[in-house]
């Protein structure tokens, strides 16, 4: 039976969470927020959002969302199809009837985000039509007072985003980040990082530029969040890169300066997934996430 791609509707709710609940069942420390989501994905859907449903025989099977982040940035996220029910072509279905959705907003590119370890999601995508473009890793460095605005090593942490600005655009973090970082206005969602939103961060949020012979390193805070599966307050930064361990050392102890500051549970910073961002954080003591997401891309035009 073909499965019919239609807006999804709040009396999905039941069918949703009942195929939610067992799409991860092997990862017994995994919890799919889509549960906690779906009513207020589909409440707030309009002109920039649209959630579907892949419905079989009446019942929803499936579900995607896509957003639009910016006038040429589309996001798809929540891509779920019921495990009774792969490889039925649901996910392509959703997936396309969202593409020429945004196409038609005048997005040019969509992106979506997928766990390293999710190997179904990673073969969806592929076969819906994205491709690999990069990975990050999260870095959770816990909020505490630090003397962050001086470095044994002689470096110093300033709001400057003009120089964090200089910094990014010639990092290695920006080339491996295909010039992506957390978005502002959609949690895990990433877009391009731009010099006016990063100005724009340093009025409404935080940013930071690591300085000692020049900037050697940068971060900017996007937002304070609730993690709806932990119950948690986290300040969320949109990147962090930096040149060495002991620029890497100052910037994460500017970063828990800040969450501490805020009053907030814990932190997520993106970083690139290099060996030498990944190590020298972890030298740092900056808890690391066990895995890499990858990010994929597919040409909308």
């Amino acid at each position: 039976m073909s499965p019919t791609v239609r807006q999804a509707r709040l009396d999905d709710y039941d069918d949703i969470v009942a195929f939610a609940t067992e799409v991860w069942a092997d990862r017994e420390d995994t919890v799919d927020y889509i549960p906690e989501v779906f009513e207020s994905w589909v409440e707030s859907d309009g002109p920039t959002q649209r959630t579907v449903v892949a419905e079989v025989g009446g019942t929803a099977a499936g579900l995607c969302q896509a957003v639009m982040l910016t006038d040429h940035e589309a996001w798809f996220q929540g891509i779920r199809v019921d495990p009774d029910h792969r490889g039925e072509g649901l996910g392509v279905a959703m997936v396309h009837d969202l593409f020429e959705w945004a196409s038609d907003r005048g997005a040019t590119v969509g992106r979506n985000m997928v766990f390293s370890w999710n190997d179904a999601g990673l073969g969806q995508s592929i076969t819906t039509g994205f491709e690999p473009i990069t990975s990050f890793r999260w870095a959770h460095p816990s909020p505490r007072a630090t003397d962050s605005e001086a470095d044994g090593d002689g470096l110093i942490v300033e709001a400057d985003p003009a120089a964090a600005w200089s910094y990014w655009t010639g990092s290695e973090g920006r080339t491996t980040l295909s010039g992506l970082a957390l978005d502002p206005g959609q949690t895990w969602a990433l877009s391009e990082l731009t010099r006016e939103r990063l100005h724009r961060l340093a009025e409404e949020q935080a940013v930071f530029a690591v300085k000692g012979d020049g900037t050697r390193g940068m971060a900017c805070r996007v937002r304070e969040t609730v993690d709806p599966t932990a119950d948690e307050t986290l300040a969320e930064y949109a990147v962090g890169t930096w040149d060495d361990r002991d620029a890497a050392r100052a910037l994460f102890d500017a970063i828990r300066t800040d969450a501490a500051e805020l009053g907030v549970d814990g932190t997520r910073v993106l970083i690139p997934e290099t060996p030498r961002h990944v190590a020298q954080a972890a030298s740092v003591r900056a808890d690391l996430a066990d895995w890499p997401d990858f990010v994929l891309a597919a040409d909308l035009t």
